[in-house]
C-alpha cells in the first residue's frame, strides 16, 4: 500500500496516544512521510509512561512537546495540507470531522485504548501503557505495511 505524504494524529491531549503513534510512525517510515500529532486540548506534557514504552522500542519522545489543533495551525500547520488524518479517540475524531469538513481529505478512527489510570503500581501501569503502543503499531503495520526503515 502506498503511503499518503502526510498524517496527522490526533487524540484528546496530545500526551500519549497521538505522540506514541507520530513517534512509530516516524521510525518505522522515516521521512518518506510528513507526519505531525496535536490533541483536542494541549493542557499535560508528554506522559513519563508514554516516554518510557516507546523507549523500549527504540522510539525516543523526550522532546515532543504538546500542541492543540487550533496550536498547530498557529505554528503553520494547514490541516487541510495532509492527506490524512488520524483520530486515537472519539473526541479528537468529532474535532477532526469538525475543523476539516471542508477539505478534502481523508479522516480515520482507530479506537486505541487509553492507558491512564490503569493499573495499580508502575509494572501493571508500564503494561497498559505497552497495551497502547503495540494496538497502535498494530494499526500502523495493518495501514502502512512493514516498516521501511528502523
Amino acid at each position: 500500500m502506498a503511503l499518503p505524504s502526510s498524517v496527522l494524529f490526533c487524540c484528546d491531549h496530545n500526551a500519549i496516544r497521538s505522540p506514541m503513534a507520530e513517534g512509530m510512525m516516524k521510525k518505522f517510515y522515516g521521512r518518506q512521510v510528513y507526519v505531525q500529532s496535536a490533541g483536542v486540548r494541549s493542557d499535560m506534557d508528554v506522559d513519563g509512561f508514554s516516554i518510557a514504552v516507546c523507549a523500549e522500542i527504540g522510539v525516543n519522545l523526550e522532546r515532543h512537546r504538546t500542541r492543540s489543533f487550533h496550536e498547530l495551525q498557529e505554528w503553520g500547520d494547514d490541516l487541510g495540507a495532509f492527506d490524512l488524518v488520524v483520530a486515537l479517540s472519539p473526541a479528537s475524531q468529532r474535532q477532526a470531522l469538525e475543523l476539516t469538513r471542508f477539505f478534502h481529505l481523508d479522516v480515520e478512527y482507530w479506537p486505541i485504548m487509553d492507558p491512564t489510570g490503569l493499573g495499580e503500581g508502575r509494572e501493571a501501569r508500564l503494561a497498559a501503557y505497552r497495551l497502547t503502543r503495540d494496538q497502535i503499531r498494530e494499526h500502523l503495520l495493518k495501514r502502512f505495511g512493514p516498516p521501511t526503515e528502523l
